[in-house]
């Protein structure tokens, strides 16, 4: 059976496809979004463990004000990427991609310093587990997830000023609930964001469209899996004594 199309979808011209072509497609074009989301995850390991072997680079970046820019950098990188979407090239806004990874691994190196090896390896994997398990559930599920990615969206803004207000008091008890929270929040993000990626994969008109939106896929679904994985090293994490 034949699926028409009157205008450009799937990466496509107008035409008539089949719908195992288009399977094969959507499929393609997911596998490109999770290798580059996997290979950021990588680089990002790979640099925290090279800065963290190197006491005299942590304390030059981490033992003086340096740390607040090394941190503030991923952001402004992702900033960048985000407003100049439109105007970027797709190697451009790529270039911009492997710098955020990057220099998010020169931050979450000091988490190799904070908590033993052996429970960052078993954070990752239960984390891994939780991610793979729920953006497989966004992609096969044929339910609407948009009301639900709207909630959860409110769900971040939340844990963001309950954050904001937990500096000023300094509970554990808060900053225990904050990360036990930012676990469900993402991990139902993950669900949601795979499936808007998916979706979204219709609108791409043109190579250097599907190109940006497979990156800017994989940087969601990077923040996704991050912050998951923050929040039960948070819970769970072993620190060093």
């Amino acid at each position: 059976m034949s699926t028409p199309f009157n205008q450009t979808r799937y990466g496509y011209r107008a035409g008539t496809l089949d719908q195992a072509t288009i399977d094969q497609a959507l499929r393609s074009y997911m596998l490109r979004v999770y290798n580059l989301m996997g290979s950021g995850l990588a680089l990002s390991g790979i640099v925290a463990i090279a800065v963290a072997q190197s006491p005299a680079l942590m304390q030059t970046l981490f033992g003086s004000g340096l740390g607040i820019v090394v941190s503030l950098v991923p952001l402004g990188l992702l900033l960048v990427m985000t407003f100049g979407a439109n105007k970027l090239s797709a190697p451009a806004v790529q270039a911009l991609y492997w710098g955020f990874v990057a220099t998010m691994g020169v931050s979450l190196s000091v988490l190799l310093m904070r908590y033993t090896g052996t429970s960052i390896t078993r954070v990752f994997l239960i984390t891994a587990g939780m991610f793979g398990a729920m953006s497989l559930w966004g992609y096969t599920t044929k339910r609407d997830l948009t009301g639900m990615g709207s909630f959860l969206f409110m769900g971040v803004i939340g844990l963001f000023i309950a954050g904001i207000v937990n500096i000023f008091l300094g509970s554990s008890v808060l900053q225990m609930a904050i990360s036990a929270i930012t676990v469900l929040v993402f991990t139902g993000l993950t669900a949601y964001d795979t499936q808007r990626i998916k979706s979204e994969f219709n609108e791409g008109d043109a190579a250097d469209i599907q190109s940006k939106q497979a990156i800017f896929g994989a940087v969601a679904l990077y923040v996704n899996f991050l912050n998951i994985f923050l929040a039960l090293l948070n819970l769970f994490g072993q620190k060093n004594e």
